[in-house]
């Protein structure tokens, strides 16, 4: 650890300090890092599940820090950074990445509080991964493995009868080159891997309590009987726990008493459910009884609780749904990565926070997948607060070599009996920490093939452990028969696994659809998405595209879907806002038009014209450039080719190929008859690699560029939906190859109310 010499009398040069602190240079920043200042970060109560506010001490602030061999102390001392920001960040006022075989030291010091008898407690909301504490150069209090999970150590044996003490903290994070859950770092970030995050990244706190205190609150609702059960756990003595109205004085409206570490129940007249459009939450106060009798608190915390019911069950058509308080809730909300261009897995403030969340409540979305990462427990109160259900993935397992990536037809990954221990435990501590939080209605152990080992004993043992809440088979690729749900990933989408008896059908992953703004990039070139439009409303109009494919789904027993996702993340452009969370790439009405859409009855779909998926149609073809007027009614094309759609190369994915065409262009051209004026909505039924234009009548009624790789749905102009007549029409496409696969086949369908 440091010596005492190298950083003498911390506590006093910190505020001389913190005027030269600034934020490190970046490419972007959100408005909420100007709110940050080494005197105001993060000074939010950081345990809203359990809380003394009376007795607490906040940590955040400027620290000293080093970064070195892994073994040995720094050269460079006189370094400061903002803490709770990771030494990688921009906020932290460093900016730096740490390799595999270097560690940060940090230290400051603080002044010793009145303990009055009882203890004081260290907290760290979050460390990435390795760390160690010593207090007073004298004694190491504790180490601790784990990149996600709170931990705590008791410091008072270690104090000395001085007034200031000193707390040093070794971190030692390897990243990739390491076998431990990391989620999206990696040391070569792109595409979808994200800059690593390294050392203290969630508040830093101490907190004074009595000789014997309350260290654990485990609530569990019973929807079905009314009631709610409390499992109060203590450290020292104590004779009995009780349990209060937090707007009561004790004594005045207990709502029950208990032993310590033994679970009781209390009933709960005329329950209030919590739901996403009401979520109702039970404030109530435990207190520590030394007596029974005389009710004489030795401690008391304030916290809450929900009456919520997460299951899965059949509806009134007998198929397998995810149900909310016993009834069928149709779930859609985004991939939430949180990331963040100024702090990366720390938000810049709380405010932060709620943003993110209120903008995708008044989107319409009832929920989100928090993406292999775990959040502060701030974060999840603010979710129980606004009402959004959160499926929450534990983070992937990634090594150096690759060899923990399963293909979606391999088979699972083998781990060493180290790598497994350390995923058990890490997944063990994910579920004990958030367990508390009413929002979280879904446990996501391996997303895809990343780090997917043990697949059905993980799978199955989350189910045992934790039976009040769903547990979805692997998000995408690799799924084994184990699990509440059956998830698909397809990207642009949507899709849906055929109904099951004993699983539900969820769409864990679909859209992707990006759209870069420039001025509010991470990178102003090579950004990525699964599929990128160059205007707002291209974007718009794909998207509406999936929202309309999708609401027929729902009615055939697709119970769930994740978009993604919130925001753009470094590289990737494919979020509903931008990284800097400037710009919301849709209009906030009209999408959330589309979102309550969903909860209604399906639009019903006629077909107006057949594509060639079941059966070939006849078009009349060309692949040499035609002369003017070749989309016209009135051209005569009879010396065109004649052929069977869809025309193409076979290779070409998720194609029904009945002509091969193979050159550069294509003009295509056939007469339908249309019995009757449609009367909703027409689209196109189409497949298309690469660029499209499309003619009704002679009017361009619609272009495409890029390729699909399915059949969707694709929108038609006001002109064209005016060209459209009873009786007979003339459809025209010319579609361009440029690389790769090709394809061309299209067909109207009409959606009507």
């Amino acid at each position: 650890m440091f010596t005492r010499s190298a950083f003498l009398g911390l506590a006093v040069v910190i505020p001389a300090i913190a005027a030269d602190w600034k934020p490190a240079p970046l490419p972007i920043a959100t408005r909420w890092t100007q709110d940050v200042s080494p005197e105001k970060v993060h000074p939010e109560y950081p345990r809203p599940q359990m809380v003394r506010k009376d007795n607490w001490i906040n940590l955040n602030g400027l620290w000293r820090y080093g970064i070195s061999e892994k073994d040995k102390e720094p050269e460079n001392k006189n370094q400061e950074i903002l803490v709770p920001f990771c030494v990688e960040s921009s906020l932290s006022g460093v900016g730096k990445r740490v390799g595999p075989d270097q560690a940060i030291w940090y230290q400051r010091g603080f002044k010793k509080p009145d303990l009055k008898g009882g203890r004081l407690l260290l907290h760290f909301g979050a460390v990435d991964w390795h760390c160690k504490v010593t207090i007073n150069e004298s004694e190491q209090v504790g180490e601790h493995k784990g990149g996600f999970d709170p931990f705590t150590f008791d410091i008072t044996d270690a104090l000395n009868e001085g007034e200031r003490q000193q707390i040093d903290v070794w971190v030692w994070d390897p990243t990739d080159a390491g076998s431990q859950p990391v989620g999206k770092q990696i040391r070569n970030p792109h595409g979808i891997w994200y800059t690593p995050v390294s050392g203290i990244w969630q508040t830093v706190w101490l907190e004074v309590v009595t000789k014997n205190y309350i260290s654990k609150v485990k609530i569990t609702p019973d929807v079905d009987k009314g009631e709610v059960e409390f499992v109060v756990d203590v450290m020292g003595k104590a004779d009995s726990v009780m349990v209060s109205e937090k707007s009561a004085p004790f004594a005045t409206k207990t709502l029950g008493i208990g032993k310590p570490g033994q679970p009781f129940r209390c009933k709960v007249a005329d329950p209030k459910l919590w739901s996403p459009d009401s979520p109702h939450l039970y404030e109530v106060e435990v207190g520590l009884l030394e007596n029974t009798n005389d009710r004489q608190c030795q401690d008391f915390v304030s916290t809450y609780f929900a009456m919520r019911k997460i299951s899965f069950g059949p509806d009134e058509k007998g198929i397998q749904r995810m149900l909310l308080n016993n009834k069928p809730l149709f779930q859609y909300g985004p991939l939430d990565q949180g990331w963040w261009p100024d702090g990366l897995y720390t938000p810049p403030t709380e405010a932060a926070i709620v943003y993110d969340l209120k903008v995708l409540k008044d989107l319409g979305f009832n929920m989100l997948r928090k993406h292999i990462k775990v959040e502060s427990a701030r974060y999840y109160y603010n979710c129980d607060k606004l009402g959004l259900l959160v499926w929450q993935d534990m983070p992937s397992a990634i090594n150096r070599d690759k060899k923990h990536f399963v293909s979606p037809t391999g088979r699972d990954a083998e781990f060493n009996n180290e790598e497994k221990a350390i995923f058990r435990k890490e997944l063990k501590a994910m579920i004990d920490h958030l367990s508390f939080f009413p929002c979280i209605v879904c446990w996501v152990p391996f997303n895809e093939g990343w780090g997917q080992h043990d697949t059905n004993d993980v799978l199955q043992w989350t189910m045992k452990y934790d039976p009040t809440r769903l547990v979805n088979g692997p998000s995408g690729w690799a799924d084994r028969g184990v699990g509440h749900m059956k998830d698909l990933h397809v990207y642009p989408g949507p899709g849906m696994f055929p109904v099951m008896k004993d699983r539900v059908s969820v769409l864990g992953e679909f859209g992707g659809l990006g759209l870069p703004l420039k001025g509010n990039l991470w990178k102003d070139s090579d950004n990525w998405g699964y599929r990128t439009y160059k205007t707002k409303e291209e974007l718009r109009d794909n998207y509406r595209m999936l929202m309309l494919q999708m609401h027929p789904l729902i009615g055939k027993g697709l119970s769930a879907a994740v978009y993604t996702q919130t925001t753009d993340v470094e590289v990737e452009v494919n979020g509903l806002m931008t990284y800097d969370r400037e710009v919301l790439k849709f209009d906030l009405k009209e999408t959330a038009d589309w979102h309550k859409a969903l909860f209604g009855p399906a639009p019903v779909e006629k077909v107006l014209v057949e594509t060639s998926e079941k059966t070939g149609q006849k078009w009349r073809y060309t692949t040499a450039k035609p002369e003017a007027g070749w989309e016209k009614s009135d051209f005569d094309a009879g010396k065109w080719q004649e052929g069977k759609g869809g025309f193409g190369t076979k290779m070409t994915p998720n194609t029904v190929v009945r002509t091969e065409w193979n050159s550069k262009d294509i003009w295509l051209r056939r007469e339908v008859e249309i019995k009757e004026l449609p009367k909703g909505e027409v689209f196109l039924r189409i497949h298309h690699d690469e660029d499209y234009e499309l003619y009704i009548n002679g009017v361009l009624a619609a272009t495409g560029t890029g390729f699909s790789t399915e059949y969707g749905l694709g929108t038609i102009n006001a002109a064209g939906q005016k060209a459209l007549k009873a009786g007979k029409n003339t459809i025209a496409v010319h579609c361009k190859q440029t690389t790769g696969g090709q394809y061309i086949d299209v067909g109207l369908v009409e959606f009507a109310k």
